[in-house]
């Protein structure tokens, strides 16, 4: 195993390494939505490209998840593995809603041999989710 450092600069050189190779500017939290951002997630077992819904006002969380819901069609067109998760728990133990596609592939933030994969896989599904984003932001964008 590693030490709290030695994971820590691990994380750090993955998401580095991943800026470096893929150098493009992705939409992530400049949605010009509240509450409605996409993210990179890898961990010690697991990644995925994200969609998290937490607006701080109840109805308009509602609101975001159900437009999205309206969309799934279109969307899982696009994203085939796309899942819909209404109460998804962060580590912290926060519940969002949470739309994502996970990489099913063996990974780990800390071993470098599959970090290759995991790249091609974050720079494929992002590019979707955000084109499909594109499309139907007037649809979502309803608060």
């Amino acid at each position: 195993m590693f030490s709290k450092e030695e994971a820590a600069q691990l994380r750090k050189e993955f998401w580095t390494s991943f800026g470096k190779s893929f150098p493009r500017k992705w939409l992530l939290y400049n949605t010009k939505i509240k509450g409605f951002a996409f993210k990179f997630q890898a961990d010690r077992k697991n990644a995925a490209v994200c969609l998290d819904i937490d607006h701080i006002d109840a109805v308009a969380n509602e609101l975001l998840y159900d437009q999205m819901l309206s969309l799934k069609a279109l969307l899982e067109a696009e994203l085939t593995e796309v899942i819909f998760d209404e109460s998804f728990e962060l580590e912290n133990g926060k519940v969002i809603r949470r739309i994502y596609v996970p990489f099913h592939k063996k990974f780990s933030i800390y071993n470098k041999n599959t970090w290759k994969d995991c790249y091609a896989f974050f720079v494929d599904k992002m590019s979707k989710f955000e084109s499909f984003f594109s499309d139907y932001e007037s649809i979502i964008n309803v608060i």
